[in-house]
């Protein structure tokens, strides 16, 4: 199951108590005040992980807690610190206060460590209460409570390039031909109900470039009033350097207007803003890209292809089955992505 999005509450360790004690040994006159620190208690730990590639582990364990330092002890012995807790998160995951809606870290590489809930401070013990006119001290210090905080987990897929469309566009279909991915491919509409990642990669060594390609699942007009699958799934295309909107120019589509149908998912992306900025969707860098080429109604194709010209956009027409222009594809998005070549 792919989940992207939980709510989880964290709790860190309260810090033990100091004790209150006084040194009772044989030949030891006076021996005074011998109360231990309490230890520490322990921090929750977030940490980017790459053997996670979804939050579904947070799905049903909502709520984490460190554990409490222990007291402290006579004979000046402190108690021991509580353990940390390391929550694991994919790379891609954005952490969000739940009652600020502040963002808190946002996790793009992996490894990358930060502590969400400090563990309290362990109490004094009565040792440090003792003074030249203050001998027999009775005062000592409770543990500190640990932070106690709500989140909300958004994960967001890195990748470098996404695919858009109407469902059965072809998407699920190139990204199996392009590489390894192995989505479920099939006639009828919303076959992919979550995104798919795969990597493409173009040239031989030692020039060899590798890109990361996202599959979601496919559009419809009224997307974003939460039609079809609505857009919960666009916030994965929201880091991609270039978007490759695919439009079926076969009579298979049951659609007679391929133009049509690209305005209609750009009206989609336009609805979608990207994080906290103004800027939307359809605004980043895009490549037009005729799909089924192979049963393709030759009107339709003229008329998107002059549709991407005239709004200067580049054009591709490719067939997965006959495998037609997917490599000229695969080189313009990686010359898209690549550093060196932007």
């Amino acid at each position: 199951m792919f989940i992207d999005e939980v709510k989880i509450r964290v709790k860190a360790g309260d810090g033990g108590n100091g004790c209150m004690a006084f040194r009772r040994e044989k030949f030891v006159p006076r021996g005074g005040p011998s109360g231990g620190d309490g230890g520490r208690g322990g921090d929750v730990i977030m940490e980017a992980s790459q053997r996670h590639n979804t939050l579904i582990h947070f799905r049903y364990n909502p709520e984490h807690k460190a554990k409490r330092g222990e007291h402290g002890m006579g004979s000046n012995c402190t108690g021991q610190d509580g353990t940390d807790i390391v929550l694991q998160v994919p790379v891609g995951t954005a952490v969000y206060d739940q009652e600020t809606g502040e963002l808190v870290h946002d996790f793009k590489f992996p490894d990358e460590r930060i502590i969400v809930a400090k563990g309290g401070r362990g109490g004094r013990g009565n040792q440090h209460f003792a003074t030249s006119t203050h001998q027999a001290p009775r005062e000592h210090e409770l543990g500190r409570p640990g932070e106690e905080r709500a989140f909300r987990l958004e994960l967001k897929l890195l990748a470098d390039v996404g695919l858009v469309g109407y469902p059965n566009a072809g998407k699920s279909t190139l990204i199996s031909r392009i590489s390894a991915a192995k989505p479920k491919i099939a006639d009828y509409p919303f076959t992919t109900l979550e995104p798919n990642l795969g990597v493409v990669t173009v040239g031989e060594e030692p020039e060899q470039f590798s890109y990361v390609v996202a599959d979601v699942p496919g559009l419809i007009e009224g997307a974003h009033e939460g039609h079809g699958l609505g857009t919960q799934f666009l916030r994965h295309i929201e880091r991609t350097r270039v978007l490759a909107h695919l439009v079926d120019v076969s009579d298979a589509s049951g659609r007679p207007d391929a133009v049509e149908d690209f305005k209609v998912i750009n009206k989609e992306l336009d609805s979608f803003t990207v994080g906290e900025s103004a800027e939307t969707l359809a605004e980043k860098p895009m490549i037009v890209v005729a799909t089924k080429i192979d049963a393709a109604n030759p009107e339709k194709l003229k008329k998107l292809q002059a549709h991407a010209k005239r709004r200067k956009l580049e054009f591709h027409a490719i067939s997965a089955v006959t495998g037609e222009g997917i490599e000229q594809l695969k080189w313009a998005l990686a010359k898209r992505v690549r550093p060196e070549d932007n």
